[in-house]
């Protein structure tokens, strides 16, 4: 690949402050994170077009099963083309996706939004979320988890300026003219981010600490997925995702519920807002904090606490009080997202950062199956609740105890992760072929 698109091209000079590629990561993932804002557009394309909630639901679920499998599927692709070209495909994808669905909301056909937002926007989303991972891994190898945190918290925060933006738009354009417009907008900041990756020259090592090693091999992609501790990852990941996502989808909805007649629609989307705010939070929070505490004890402690969380929400809702109710899934939220910053390190600490992002790419199909599970079991628990005669206050309890229990769940596989091996007798040695 000539010139300006090489990897050698992104090589940066002897000197180069490493904080320089946290805006360029930060840029993408605010740009990517529009997804977690993609509802306030389901109103107005139900009124537009005629369809179901539970037909444009579909767009942000194919959103997310693509995002999954397109990590899975060009991760390694991204390590031999580097960040840059991976960058410059994602914004050209994601952007491709919203002009396409501009496209559908025109012509009033839903397979387009899909096949847009759902399939094209998606493999941006894919490339978009995991092209800064390695990079910001490799510049700084002292603070694995903190460097993470910082790209990802940008992910879980873009739906803050996503929302109010989309609906800025929308009160002066029609929704197509707004799909285009933050079609355009994206495409602007994702192109900005990928044209300011830089990887660190070899040998590059910190201020204040001894020159890097020669890095080790590390795991593959393809001997990575043969090991125990990759699926009691992907289990850890698959659970913690399942139990937040479900709650993200049915916010409004379950505390207007939950506290009928006390919480108004407003103070529903202050408390989404909240909520966004949390997982954004969290996710540099924790992911800094696994720097002291290790990721081991870091997910431990989602694990331990999150149960705990989840059986307390309906003894709030019971009592009426909406501030416990609140604060319960505030600090649910920041673990959801901490847990999504923390796993890019806990696999380098396994496997490597030679591969990184190739690997975290499959482990993120835990996410296109999380991001079907977590709504599915919401959804329909709470439809069974109601359709048997509890009271729609009542109807989301049995459904956090679903999700207390698969937070054990989680515990468990957790608590079974060890070091991986190649060495075929031992029991988290890779598995024969």
């Amino acid at each position: 690949m000539p010139g300006f698109f090489s990897k050698e091209a992104l090589v940066a000079r002897p000197g180069t402050s490493r904080w320089w590629v946290a805006p360029a990561a930060l840029a993408i993932h605010l740009s990517i994170g529009q997804a977690y804002a993609f509802s306030v557009f389901n109103l107005p394309l139900q009124n537009a077009g005629g369809w179901k909630l539970s037909e444009l639901g579909w767009v942000f679920t194919c959103a997310i099963a693509s995002l999954g499998l397109s990590a899975a599927l060009f991760g390694q692709w991204l390590e031999r083309v580097g960040p840059r070209v991976s960058g410059l495909t994602a914004a050209a994808c994601f952007s491709s996706g919203l002009f396409i669905a501009a496209l559908g909301a025109s012509l009033k056909l839903l397979p387009l939004l899909i096949v847009g937002y759902g399939l094209i926007g998606g493999i941006g989303l894919g490339l978009g979320y995991i092209t800064p991972v390695s990079t910001l891994i490799k510049w700084f190898p002292d603070r694995r988890g903190m460097a993470t945190g910082i790209a990802i918290m940008g992910f879980g925060g873009g739906a803050i300026i996503a929302a109010p933006l989309s609906r800025l738009l929308m009160k002066h354009l029609s929704l197509p003219a707004t799909f285009a417009a933050l079609g355009v907008i994206y495409l602007v900041l994702m192109t900005a981010g990928a044209l300011g990756f830089r990887t660190p020259p070899p040998g590059f090592a910190p201020k204040g600490t001894p020159p890097a090693p020669a890095e080790p091999q590390g795991f593959t992609p393809a001997e990575a997925v043969r090991t125990r501790p990759f699926w009691l990852l992907w289990v850890v990941l698959c659970v913690n995702v399942t139990a937040g996502i479900g709650v993200l989808g049915q916010a409004s909805a379950m505390i207007q519920e939950v506290f009928k007649g006390a919480v108004d629609p407003d103070g529903a989307a202050t408390f989404v807002s909240a909520l966004s705010a949390s997982n954004m939070v969290g996710r540099f929070v924790w992911a800094s904090l696994s720097d002291r505490l290790g990721r081991k004890v870091t997910y431990g402690i989602f694990f331990s606490l999150g149960p705990v969380l989840y059986f307390a929400v309906p003894l709030c809702g019971a009592a009426g009080s909406t501030a416990a109710f609140v604060a319960c899934f505030c600090v649910i939220l920041t673990m959801y997202g901490g847990g999504f910053a923390t796993i890019p390190a806990y696999l380098s600490d396994l496997f490597g950062t030679r591969f990184v992002s190739a690997i975290h790419g499959r482990l993120l199909t835990a996410w296109s199956v999380a991001g079907v599970l977590g709504p599915v079991i919401v959804n329909y628990v709470r439809e069974y609740q109601i359709a048997s005669g509890v009271p729609k206050a009542d109807a989301y309890d049995v459904t956090m105890r679903l999700m207390a229990g698969l937070l054990v769940v989680g515990f468990i596989a957790n608590v079974m992760v060890r070091k991986p091996s190649r060495d075929f007798s031992r029991p988290d040695g890779m598995m024969p072929a």
